[in-house]
């Protein structure tokens, strides 16, 4: 159980995808400019992100190795993704207009998002058992939801802020996403 805790208090915070292995970085970017869009985008992704990875988890252990179709991997992943995708697309078109309109293009790219497909590789990179897959699988997203949902609340702030001409936009951003990865960082000696 302990084994499993750490897991999940590295995943969520040490070695966050979005500061620490720069994945995921177009919906960061892009959907953090309010947080009721952050945590919208950030419930989507983790959506995809677990659905996924159960889906490609079973794929992988009870076709793929067992027929000795590992080398399919890749590709079988990317189109299980895109189905989760087109999939919660719909759900969320259909149940919350509002959601669906505030994401805008951010939702289908989703598809396109790195942090998805690495999470899917690496359950099966680090020979993670189905107890470990879940557990990553949520931590991931949940981390990714919490860095997307910080940052998006600074991003209110700083929008109300008196910045600098040089730093309005983007620019005060990457320099709030450097500060937020340097103090997620200091948490590595946490676990």
């Amino acid at each position: 159980m302990a084994e499993l805790f750490t897991l999940f208090i590295t995943a969520v915070l040490i070695n966050n995808i979005v500061l620490t292995r720069f994945l995921g970085l177009c919906p960061f970017m892009g959907v953090s400019r309010k947080t009721s869009s952050a945590l919208g985008m950030g419930g989507a992704v983790t959506f995809v992100i677990f659905g996924a990875s159960m889906f490609t988890y079973a794929l992988y252990h009870l076709v793929l190795n067992k027929y000795g179709l590992q080398y399919m991997d890749l590709i079988t992943f990317i189109l299980v993704i895109a189905s989760f995708v087109q999939f919660t697309e719909m759900i969320i078109k259909k149940y919350s207009p509002a959601l669906y309109k505030s994401l805008g293009v951010f939702l289908p790219l989703i598809t396109t998002n790195c942090a998805v497909l690495y999470v899917a590789l690496d359950n099966i990179k680090q020979g993670f058992d189905l107890i470990e897959t879940i557990v990553y699988s949520l931590a991931v997203p949940i981390g990714f939801t919490l860095v997307l949902y910080l940052f998006s609340a600074i991003r209110e702030r700083l929008d109300l802020s008196d910045v600098p001409a040089p730093f309005k936009g983007n620019a005060i951003a990457m320099v709030v996403a450097a500060i937020m990865a340097l103090a997620f960082g200091g948490l590595a000696g946490l676990v």
